[in-house]
This record gives structure tokens, C-alpha cells and sequence, in this order.
């Protein structure tokens, strides 16, 4: 399980001392280590600290873009009522900081995906939209990205299934949003 992680530079430092974190880890700079670089940026992968694995090969740990701010939404969808930053990270129980779960909920405002409210000296954040409505925002930012977007609707019409392109006729004829 990984509870804690530390980002720790090992380095040459002044007078060949080893910075404290580096000593705070059981890491010696005048022990010698066959898979010791002075150069590497190591991360702690669980709490005991005792293995360490340098950050080029954590990379293949990373999570898929914007997993982190779905499962938020998630939590926020399913708890039906505004929630701390605190409270989501409980309920997400992935072992994410709560100043992680802050952040995530900050940008997610500064995008306009979820609202908030004064809660103590704190905030509790909302959906202002449901899953689907998030969804054609997307959509929507998608094609104001592009210069054509004529072509970019064509070639997303061309591209649905004959029941998706069956329910959008129904939607255009009936004029139903």
C-alpha cells in the first residue's frame, strides 16, 4: 500500500555532506552503495522508506490525464450534497492527500465543474453540472477549439454508430435539449 511519498534529491552538496533528507532516509553519501548515483532523484514508495525507486522508473506509476479530477466528480456525484475536501478524500479512500484533494477541487473550480460554498474557514464544493452535462461541455470546448468546425461536426457524425446517429435525429427533429 502507498501510504506516503517524498520526492528526495540525492546530490553532491558543499563539502561533500549530504543534505538532511537524503540522511533522514537511511542514506549515507559516505556509505558506499552499488546502486548509489549522486544524480538521481529518488521517490519513497511506501512509508517504511525502505525502498526507494528513482522517479524514471516511477513514471510507468503515473495516472491517465484527468483520472484523478473523475474520480472526484465521482465522489461529488455520488454524495449528492457539497462536501469538504476532507470528506471527499475519505470517501475516495485511495490513499490521496487531502491537499491533493484540494487542489484537484480548486482547478475543478477554476474550471467551473464544480462550485462551492463557505464551510468553516474552509470550502465544500458541488457539481454544477451532472455527468452528461459535463459531458457536452467537453464536447462544446472541443469544437471551439477548432478553426474548422463544419468539418470537425462532419467527421464526428460520420464516425457515430447507427443507434447513436438514430438518437440524434430524434434530438434535432424534436427539438429536445
Amino acid at each position: 500500500m502507498y501510504k506516503a511519498a517524498a520526492v528526495i534529491l540525492v546530490g553532491p552538496f558543499h563539502n561533500g555532506r549530504a543534505a538532511p533528507l537524503e540522511r533522514a532516509c537511511g542514506h549515507s553519501r559516505d556509505r558506499a552503495r552499488d546502486d548509489y548515483n549522486p544524480y538521481t532523484v529518488y521517490r519513497t514508495v511506501d512509508d517504511r522508506g525502505a525502498r526507494k525507486v528513482p522517479m524514471s522508473e516511477a513514471k510507468d506509476e503515473r495516472r491517465p490525464a484527468g483520472e484523478l479530477e473523475a474520480t472526484v466528480m465521482a465522489a461529488l456525484w455520488a454524495a449528492g450534497v457539497p462536501r469538504t475536501p476532507g470528506q471527499v478524500q475519505l470517501s475516495l479512500g485511495a490513499g490521496l492527500a487531502r491537499t491533493t484533494v484540494t487542489t484537484i477541487l480548486s482547478r475543478l473550480h477554476e474550471k467551473g465543474i464544480v462550485g462551492r460554498e463557505r464551510h468553516g474557514r474552509g470550502y465544500a464544493y458541488f457539481p454544477v453540472q451532472d455527468a452528461p452535462g459535463l459531458t457536452a461541455r467537453r464536447m462544446h470546448t472541443e469544437l471551439d477549439r477548432d478553426s474548422d468546425r463544419h468539418t470537425a461536426l462532419a467527421r464526428f457524425v460520420a464516425q457515430l454508430s447507427e443507434d447513436d446517429e438514430r438518437v440524434l435525429r430524434d434530438l434535432l427533429e424534436s427539438g429536445e435539449q
